[in-house]
């Protein structure tokens, strides 16, 4: 399977490219080169900003996108409209969090947030992460319509490499 990554140097990504490089797949990295630069030589590398360098993909085709890294919907609407005729499955990984608070998501049919009145979409703040993790898998589903989008919602992501250093704190701790 020809795969491409948008991100893939950080945490999930890393342990995503590993995953599919462990299972023989042909993956492409698409990421600004800011970090983990001295991670997987072999591979090739298009580097750029998702919002503005997309089209450095060019021609490409890959049987699916892996997107780890997108935060504000006018931006993965624009990556994943580029995409779409250029790829068969866009895997985005989104949270959890894009559930609305209000309710225990006990599956998936429960209530997406919502930005908050006079919020917007088009800057990433903290407090509105869950809406708008909702709002990018919408743009998602948009440009590669519903049948061919994959939307992951994790809870707390913890492992090697977790530069948030979130879950091993209470390990650290005990020990």
């Amino acid at each position: 399977m020809h795969v491409l990554i948008i991100g893939g140097t950080i945490f999930a990504g890393r342990h995503t490219v590993e995953a599919l490089l462990a299972r023989g797949h042909d993956v492409v990295l698409f990421n600004r080169g800011r970090d983990g630069r001295e991670l997987f030589g072999e591979l090739e590398r298009v580097t750029g900003d998702r919002t503005t360098d997309i089209a450095r993909i060019g021609e490409r085709r890959f049987d699916a996108v892996v997107d780890t890294c997108g935060y504000l919907p006018a931006v993965v609407a624009a990556s994943a409209g580029y995409l779409a005729p250029r790829a068969g499955r866009y895997l985005f990984i989104s949270s959890i969090s894009a559930y609305d608070p209000k309710y225990v998501p006990s599956d998936e049919s429960a209530p997406l947030a919502a930005l908050p009145p006079g919020a917007t979409a088009g800057t990433f703040e903290i407090e509105n992460y869950g809406p708008l993790k909702a709002l990018c898998e919408a743009a998602a589903a948009a440009a590669f319509g519903p049948e061919r989008t994959i939307v992951v919602r994790p809870g707390l992501i913890v492992g090697p490499h977790d530069p948030t250093d979130r879950f091993s704190y209470w390990p650290d701790r005990a020990a």
